[in-house]
């Protein structure tokens, strides 16, 4: 992707400098703006499912944050994009907790891209143009990440991705699947040994199994992906055997031994194994083998008998993927190269308004069904006024004087294959009474609070338009709530959004702790006299309930539902200080605008004036602070886990500066936190160490006015006996 096409996909009509003419001003100013819209983009995705700009327009704001961070790494807080990964459990089965966590891949959206990722990975190996880099290249299957693990050559647990850390337990329905084996064949097979891959379902066995679930009255599904999934997480693993379900292997997870040094190599052991690999994997010795697999497996997609949408290419030696490590939720050796958009035209039949969880308006439009690549469109992302208007806004304008109407004819894309929105107007096809949508000016909440645009970083007025309500306006209280009980949050099995509706509207629930003093008041409110719900459901719902009354640090602050304040953000907090009592003297001491507080969290690695200015604002009120003090008389928080390392630097936060010569600072930092040390993005009295390379800044001037120990790079490798 092109320097111009990211910078128009960011700022649309506006003009940004190129990244190396930032003056440290300008950096500040765009980091804040950045930051904004990159944790309202990733709010909408991952916890309402709502995304408002496409997978390339994500990943162009994201290139761009990344690149002046990269330049700027005295700038790096913690307002980085949320890393997360899939969704959390569903609770249905039990939960596994993955040896080695299952994370999910960057994404590539056109050749450009591809060049950029295998250049990276040249400067971060330091290689010269003539140094070969070999890949692998599959298809990236459409289907459910699993994780088999075998011990002695035997399957002992089969696990979802679920979170990336923590999966459901599917051994019993696995074991169904003829793709996968009970004992792994060959000998010198690794005494522990995971093997991952995708389970899918042929285009060909979705059909007929919709085909014999609609003449039996049952669930039609939209796509093969969700029918496999749906037929993996069968309670009972008959059903499971009667559906056919196919499983490639393509990774792995622990393992005590190795059998191989290549990624390529590894693909063959997982064939002598017994498993089924994707036939169509290649060996690349060039980017421009890669683009040319991509568009041969491109022109090939239709005529598979499975769904891809995309290619992935991994760096084929491991002990380069070991060295390259990992980006947060993704790793630096591999990526995805996803496949274009497919395309329809439908009739858009009405425009709503949803009023999200911090009062943003997001307009959806209501469509003609229609199919898009398989699935079943009825619900689009109309992003914001400007865009409905046609002037700009989050998503890719349209062209002039292609504004939308209700009754309009429209083309609607799955960006990715995932997100639904519409990419232009047929105009030629607009009816004399196409109505004009006018954006509403007051809440459709009962207060009828004023709506107002955003302002920017910048002090411009925003393309977001927001309810000024606060907590007060009731659809903000029941969305807060819905983060609350959620699966990434306190997951209270039984609770979902209906339940959450329906007890607020019933003034039965409306805050955090009238949860739990739900069941103590059931005597009063007859629970199980309404429609829908039973002695058992009841008390299936209370039990749940009493069982998430003990939760971990990083859980429960996400749960408070802090703007700007994500699982990354709060996991980093809950680590920087380790329990709630510490954590929340801390909050208060911030709302009340001391500065020392204010210097110690902003010391924590990936914390920035943002995230802490949102948690100024929500412990300097009053609401606030009574809503969190009747809440944690019902719950006992966990303190954050502690690291496990014996190490001689475990525990001790340390802070990086200047030009390391024997490794990246991404590498340093990696090889610190995985000795059990934190790293830290600026110096405070609370840093122990400071490692600094030559060209160290004012991070060495502040180490010297705390009294901090300043360690060269070879005597902190000295330290830490490498």
């Amino acid at each position: 992707m092109t320097d111009h096409k990211l910078d128009h996909m960011i700022a649309k009509s506006k003009t940004l400098s190129p990244v190396d003419e930032l003056t440290k001003a300008q950096v500040k100013v765009e980091l804040k703006r950045l930051t904004l819209e990159l944790e309202s983009h990733d709010k909408h995705y991952y916890q309402e499912d709502a995304p408002k700009i496409t997978d390339a327009e994500y990943d162009a704001l994201r290139k761009r944050f990344n690149a002046i961070e990269a330049r700027f790494p005295e700038f790096v807080t913690g307002d980085s994009p949320s890393q997360k990964i899939g969704a959390q459990p569903s609770g249905r089965f039990a939960k596994v907790r993955h040896a080695v966590p299952m994370l999910s891949l960057d994404n590539a959206f056109a050749e450009d891209d591809v060049v950029d990722f295998a250049a990276r990975i040249r400067r971060f190996l330091r290689l010269g143009d003539d140094d070969k880099i070999d890949f692998s290249a599959e298809p990236k299957i459409d289907g459910l990440s699993m994780s088999l693990r075998y011990e002695g050559g035997e399957l002992v647990t089969a696990a979802t991705r679920g979170d990336g850390a923590e999966g459901e337990d599917v051994t019993a329905n696995i074991r169904t699947l003829k793709d996968v084996p009970k004992l792994l064949k060959g000998r010198n097979v690794p005494e522990v040994c995971e093997v991952r891959g995708e389970v899918y379902m042929t285009k060909q066995a979705f059909l007929a199994l919709n085909e014999r679930q609609k003449a039996a009255g049952d669930t039609v599904f939209a796509n093969p992906r969700n029918s496999a999934a749906g037929s993996l997480r069968q309670k009972d693993a008959a059903i499971t055997a009667s559906r056919p379900l196919g499983f490639f292997a393509y990774a792995w997870g622990q393992m005590s031994a190795m059998p191989a040094d290549t990624q390529s190599g590894m693909i063959g052991w997982f064939e002598r194994c017994g498993f089924r690999t994707n036939p169509l994997t290649k060996l690349c010795h060039s980017v421009e083998q890669l683009i040319a697999f991509h568009r041969k497996i491109e022109e090939q997609r239709g005529k598979l008998d499975y769904d891809i949408d995309g290619v992935v290419y991994k760096v084929d030696r491991i002990d380069w993927q070991e060295r390259l490590g990992f980006v947060s939720r993704t790793p630096r050796w591999a990526i995805a190269h996803k496949f274009p958009a497919e395309r329809a035209i439908t009739v858009l039949r009405d425009i709503e308004i949803q009023v999200g969880r911090t009062g943003s308006f997001t307009p959806v439009g209501k469509l003609e069904p229609i199919g898009v690549g398989g699935v079943i469109v009825q619900n689009v992302t109309l992003h914001n006024e400007d865009y409905i208007k046609g002037i700009g806004g989050d998503g890719e304008q349209l062209r002039e004087g292609r504004d939308i109407r209700i009754g309009d004819t429209v083309i609607v894309q799955r960006a990715g294959d995932v997100i639904p929105q519409v990419v232009d107007v047929v105009l030629d096809k607009r009816p004399r009474n196409a109505k004009v949508f006018h954006f509403p000016k007051k809440c459709p909440c009962p207060l009828h609070t004023d709506v107002v645009r955003e302002e920017t970083a910048t002090g411009e007025e925003g393309a977001r338009a927001r309810c000024t309500g606060e907590f007060a306006c009731p659809y903000q209280k029941i969305e807060h709530l819905k983060l609350f009980a959620s699966r990434r949050a306190f997951d209270i099995e039984g609770l979902g959004e209906k339940q959450i509706e329906f007890f607020f509207e019933k003034e039965w629930v409306r805050e955090p702790a009238d949860i739990f003093t739900l069941p103590a008041r059931n005597n009063r409110i007859r629970l199980e006299e309404n429609e829908g719900y039973g002695e058992t459901s009841v008390r299936n719902l209370f039990a749940a309930i009493e069982e998430r009354r003990r939760i971990a640090l990083e859980r429960f602050i996400f749960a408070l539902g802090m703007r700007h304040v994500g699982e990354t953000t709060a996991l980093v907090l809950a680590r920087g200080y380790g329990s709630w009592k510490a954590f929340h003297d801390a909050c208060l001491k911030v709302a009340k605008g001391d500065e020392e507080a204010i210097a110690e969290m902003d010391a924590l690695d990936q914390i920035g004036d943002t995230v802490i200015a949102s948690i100024k604002a929500y412990f300097g009120e009053s609401h606030n602070r009574g809503i969190v003090e009747r809440l944690t008389k019902e719950v006992t928080i966990v303190d954050a886990e502690k690291p496990k390392s014996n190490s001689a630097i475990a525990g001790k936060t340390v802070v990086f500066t200047g030009s390391l010569e024997k490794m990246t600072r991404d590498e340093a930092k990696a090889m610190a936190e995985r000795l059990g040390a934190k790293a830290a993005g600026s110096v405070s009295k609370k840093t122990d160490y400071v490692v600094a390379g030559p060209g160290a800044g004012s991070k060495l001037a502040d180490a010297k006015k705390h009294g901090v120990e300043v360690l060269t790079e070879d005597e902190w490798l000295d330290l830490i006996g490498q």
